[in-house]
């Protein structure tokens, strides 16, 4: 078979949908690794904001990049919290997560 451009382009399109494929099942394998055990911080994420945490707030898409899963965690404070709503929903795929759990009060009030 004689190598020709599109030949060429066909096989760097399938070692990309190879590549991608690698990615999603390596993400989906940490997914179940638990995450280092740390204290969440005591004041909100957000810049100029001193509130205390109150929940945090979990959002895994597809990168823009190609790269793959992205798991972004944020520590908001319960204004914070109210505003957020998912970013990445057009990258959604099969194992996106948006999700916002509370977090036990600083010095276990």
């Amino acid at each position: 078979m004689a190598d020709t451009k599109s030949g060429r382009d066909e096989q760097a399109r399938d070692e990309e949908r190879r590549r991608m494929q690698r990615d999603i099942s390596e993400a989906r394998e940490r997914g179940d690794e638990p995450d280092p055990t740390a204290d969440p911080p005591t004041e909100c994420h957000r810049r100029g904001c001193s509130e205390p945490v109150a929940f945090s707030v979990t959002e895994r898409y597809q990168e823009e990049t190609g790269a793959g899963a992205v798991e972004a965690t944020a520590f908001l404070c319960v204004d914070h919290t109210a505003e957020e709503s998912p970013a990445n929903v057009e990258d959604a795929y099969e194992d996106y997560v948006f999700h916002v759990e509370p977090v036990a009060a600083v010095g276990g009030d």
